[in-house]
């Protein structure tokens, strides 16, 4: 299957990188990582993998800007077209030796995503999506699945984590709490671009998680969309992707997934 030529651009990009970061997740008790703040940690791999990632889309498209989770914006003398990377999102789990982590890269135009893919070196799983195009992992297409169920569902969600912009512990834990009590099954991994992968293969049907930054989330989000699910907010109002709150399904369980994570009782909590 023929890929468009942006597309081809972020696959060499990712692969790239990708062979840099297995090394180093190899050697992982070896990596200097340093605090980049209350469990969100930055090691040598990250920022190596950012300049492979950056260095290979700045010299194929060099007119294009950046969004980056370790070096912020790069404007572009291009600015309808930005390129959202997170080279390494699972990074404690990169750090523990877990292997739950992947690549995501994004392209926006005109405030708009358009393109997506999320890398999992270690499975060697490449999911991606083109507006309009559908969803892949490599040249398989994906679906959502069509799970109606809640009791045969499987949901994956972030926790409140210990940043001060997740302070509302006991408002997660009521979700997680709802969730179980409904016979569905819970999931927590620590990846958001995987998590919404998942969804879009099917694996998952349902996902949300607060207070993320649009790399952990731009590829994704296409990525779902062009697999036929929901992709938006807990309260439907706002941006999933630059506003920070997201909530994804195969579209069946958008409703009854939704009143079980806004329910009074989780919402007071």
């Amino acid at each position: 299957m023929a890929l468009s030529a942006n597309m081809n651009v972020m696959l060499r990009a990712a692969e790239k990188a990708s062979r840099s970061l297995v090394r180093d997740f190899g050697e992982v008790e070896q990596l200097q990582v340093s605090m980049k703040g209350p469990g969100d940690f930055v090691s040598a791999a990250d920022m190596r993998a950012e300049k492979i990632i950056f260095e290979e889309l700045q010299k194929a498209r060099p007119d294009f800007g950046f969004l980056m989770e370790e070096s912020g914006v790069v404007k572009g003398k291009d600015t309808e077209n930005r390129w959202i990377i997170d080279p390494l999102d699972g990074t404690t789990n990169f750090l523990h030796g877990i292997p739950y982590w992947a690549i995501s890269i994004a392209l926006e135009h005109k405030g708009e995503i358009v393109a997506g893919l999320i890398y999992d070196p270690i499975t060697d799983e490449m999911f991606r999506a083109e507006k309009g195009d559908g969803a892949f992992m490599r040249n398989k297409r994906l679906r959502v699945s069509g799970r109606r169920d809640l009791p045969l569902s499987v949901i994956v969600g972030g926790s409140a984590g210990k940043r001060p912009e997740r302070s509302n512990l006991s408002a997660y834990l009521k979700q997680v709490e709802n969730i179980s009590n409904s016979g569905a099954g819970y999931r927590k991994n620590a990846s958001a671009s995987l998590d919404l992968a998942y969804v879009a293969a099917g694996r998952y049907d349902a996902y949300w998680e607060s207070s993320l930054k649009p790399w952990d989330v731009a590829a994704g989000f296409l990525i779902v969309k062009e697999a036929g699910g929901y992709v938006g907010t807990l309260d439907g109002k706002g941006d999933p992707v630059f506003g920070g709150d997201i909530f994804a399904t195969n579209g069946n369980l958008t409703d009854p997934v939704r009143k079980l994570l806004t329910s009074s009782e989780a919402a007071a909590a």
